[in-house]
């Protein structure tokens, strides 16, 4: 049988309880506070919640002949170069489509006339409320990139079988690139998607 996450909620009868709330940081794209939580047991304990006010963004472009684009970049949180799919952020009130589109023009030069939704996925819901979508970009044509004036990217293209292994070996270990490139993988397969 298939719950709703509210239905087992609801089922197990109690949720976390919110007490006092500190804002400790904030800046246009995370605010950060403190809060002193109730457990669903009745334990008391602390959380920190960075809270986005983005919804994440991903692209998986792909060709008729199998080949997708990857996005290189250096990532200051990790002091590493990572290979991901194009990516980005939807401020509140923009269409995440609208945003899917402009991020793969930016990164890429890539433009679509098929649009799949892929994926939602709760990026670290351990600490964050980020949620993500993607989306499979199909029917492609091409033109210059317009990256933002902090990112130096360089644009990859590369069969999609190549993609989805450099996920599965934990070359790409960025989560919405490796989950969203994993899906694709499978609804090939299942013969959800077809190139």
């Amino acid at each position: 049988m298939h719950h709703k996450p509210n239905d087992l909620l609801k089922a197990h009868g109690k949720n976390w309880q919110t007490g006092c709330i500190e804002q400790r940081y904030e800046n246009p794209w995370i605010n950060v506070t403190h809060r002193e939580v109730t457990a669903p047991t009745g334990s008391k304990g602390i959380y920190g919640h960075v809270h986005f006010k983005t919804t994440a963004i991903g692209v998986v472009p792909i060709d008729a002949e199998g080949y997708t684009w990857l996005v290189g970049q250096a990532r200051y949180t990790l002091q590493r170069y990572e290979w991901e799919i194009p990516e980005g952020g939807a401020p509140e009130g923009e269409s995440l489509l609208a945003t899917a589109q402009r991020e793969l023009r930016e990164e890429t030069g890539i433009r679509a006339r098929r649009w799949t939704t892929l994926l939602k996925l709760n990026t670290s819901n351990s600490v964050t409320d980020e949620v993500a979508h993607t989306y499979v970009a199909q029917d492609l044509r091409f033109g210059t990139t317009e990256p933002d004036d902090t990112e130096q990217l360089q644009v990859r293209k590369i069969l999609l079988d190549d993609a989805i292994n450099m996920a599965m070996d934990g070359t790409i270990s960025d989560s919405l690139a490796m989950a969203s490139l994993i899906k694709v993988g499978l609804m090939l397969e299942r013969k959800l998607l077809s190139l």
